[in-house]
């Protein structure tokens, strides 16, 4: 932890250098962040922001972690206010807030899984603790449905053998223990939990077709989960 009041002042112009990042992101968008209009609403010259993020790329990924870590704090929450609550319900309920996040954060949202900006490559080593934290908390729950003979594999739906091979590298990488066709359920959850709320969020559900799109959501996500279950 930085201590000392130099090491605290870097610490809060660090964050107030994200706080103005979050707002130039919602105004004009990932492609158009400037550390130089940055440092403007900051009240320094740019030469001395630099200091602190090295350039706009330094700026996207400190936005990018700065957003994974709001949602993934915000499913952890949920994760604790529902614990006594069986791994279906909970999978609901962490899938709404990040629906809710998503919806109340659509810029923010938008540079996690929207299209990528142009001449932007998020770090790896920085990026990808936090951005599979809902991911890992998603399979985590799968892992206890298995585990209590909720989820069943009857392999009706045979996996590919490419497909196969690469999901038990992946359980391997994530260090799961999971069925290779498990784990293939698994991507089908994700894959519709975001695909729903890209859809709502970019406004692709076609004007009023869904006049309440929070109940469309939530039978989306009953109907993966029951894909989960293998019923």
């Amino acid at each position: 932890m930085s201590t000392g009041p130099r090491a605290q002042r870097r610490d809060d112009i660090s964050q107030r250098i994200i706080e103005i990042g979050r707002v130039h992101l919602t105004e004009r968008g990932a492609a158009a962040l400037s550390l130089r209009a940055v440092a403007r609403d900051l009240g320094m010259v740019s030469s001395a922001v630099y200091r602190y993020v090295a350039d706009r790329d330094a700026l996207l990924t400190l936005l990018v972690v700065d957003a994974y870590d709001e949602v993934g704090d915000l499913v952890d929450m949920t994760l604790v206010r529902e614990s006594r609550r069986r791994w279906d319900s909970r999978l609901l309920a962490i899938s709404q807030t990040v629906r809710e996040w998503a919806l109340a954060e659509p810029a923010r949202y938008a540079l996690l899984y929207g299209s990528p900006v142009p001449g932007y490559a998020a770090p790896a080593e920085v990026t990808v603790a936090p951005g599979t934290r809902i991911v890992l908390a998603l399979l985590a729950l799968l892992a206890e449905g298995v585990a209590v003979g909720d989820v069943h594999c009857d392999g009706s739906v045979p996996l590919p053998r490419g497909l196969g091979k690469d999901l038990r590298r992946i359980s391997r990488e994530l260090q799961l223990d999971l069925a290779e066709a498990v784990l293939g359920r698994g991507v089908l959850f994700w894959s519709t939990m975001f695909g729903a709320i890209s859809l709502e969020v970019f406004g692709q559900l076609g004007g009023e077709s869904f006049t309440e799109p929070a109940l469309l959501f939530d039978h989306q996500i009953r109907l993966a989960i029951t894909t989960l279950r293998g019923d």
